[in-house]
């Protein structure tokens, strides 16, 4: 018997006296209905607050332009490109050109940067979308840096701008290290031979770190949905609590470091779309957003 409900003798009643009284006795059941119906969608709720991240942030993202970057760094004979031939998503994506010069004896950086995205004690989720060029040439391998997170460090008096973490290749091979110490004497952390990149192909990379200098850190890596890298309880930046930009783009690092190029691909193009950070994988992942 429902709550509110009465018993009513029908039989001594006529049809139109017992049609009355149950209309009375169902508008009498209303409010208990109206208050099971309540409780219900209010249990739904809560089951579905339970299933999404309360706190997930998205610091920022890009589609692949020029707009939106704190600054746009291209250099010698670099440039960086925004163009509508080629895309992960959507309809544009960011070229990154670099151009090797015997004479020239400084960096070939061709990135965009997004200011103040970590720093010690923040967890993350940094990712973005990348192509190579069709031809890339892969062999003789030499170091290609695709991305980084660097600060300025020049009032120290042991260095300028100095990054962290980096994300390379070498020939088709996938790099990735934490620095630790202090930026007067920094330690490297190198994880090698990640993942297989090929050319001509979006490629996706999604990091997770946990920015600590007191041995509880964590960094990760996923590479094309996959997780390639999973490293606990270490130290993953520098003993500063300056922070730290973002930078996506092509830095030929290995025609600055090893005073030369090798091969003969003097023009090296890469691709890149989707660029994201957040507190969540999805924040970061360019096939979620």
């Amino acid at each position: 018997m429902l709550a509110g409900s009465e018993v009513i003798p029908w039989g001594i009643y006529s049809p139109k006296i017992r049609a009355l009284l149950y209309s009375k006795q169902q508008i009498k059941r209303l409010p208990y209905a109206l208050k099971m119906i309540k409780s219900s969608i209010l249990g739904a709720l809560a089951l579905l607050s339970c299933a999404l991240p309360s706190n997930a942030t998205q610091i920022f993202r890009n589609t692949g332009t020029l707009a939106g970057w704190d600054f746009v760094n291209h250099e010698h004979s670099g440039t960086v490109q925004e163009v509508s031939n080629v895309a992960y998503e959507g309809s544009t994506s960011l070229k990154m050109t670099q151009v090797y010069d015997a004479s020239y004896t400084g960096r070939y950086h061709s990135e965009v940067v997004k200011y103040n995205v970590y720093k010690r004690g923040d967890t993350g989720f940094y990712g973005f979308a990348f192509r190579l060029q069709q031809d890339w040439q892969f062999s003789p391998a030499q170091s290609y840096n695709i991305a980084q997170f660097i600060a300025d460090f020049s009032d120290t008096g042991c260095d300028d701008y100095m990054p962290s973490s980096m994300v390379w290749l070498v020939g088709n091979q996938l790099y990735s290290r934490v620095k630790q110490g202090t930026v007067c004497a920094q330690k490297i952390q190198t994880f090698s031979n990640l993942a297989t990149v090929s050319a001509g192909v979006w490629h996706k990379v999604i990091i997770q770190a946990s920015w600590k200098t007191d041995g509880t850190g964590l960094y990760k890596m996923w590479f094309d949905g996959v997780k390639v890298l999973e490293q606990y309880d270490i130290n993953t930046t520098v003993e500063d609590d300056r922070e730290f930009q973002f930078r996506v783009g092509l830095y030929a690092n290995g025609w600055h470091d090893d005073k030369g190029m090798k091969g003969t691909q003097g023009t090296r193009q890469v691709w890149y779309d989707e660029i994201a950070a957040g507190t969540t994988f999805a924040d970061a992942d360019p096939a979620q957003w």
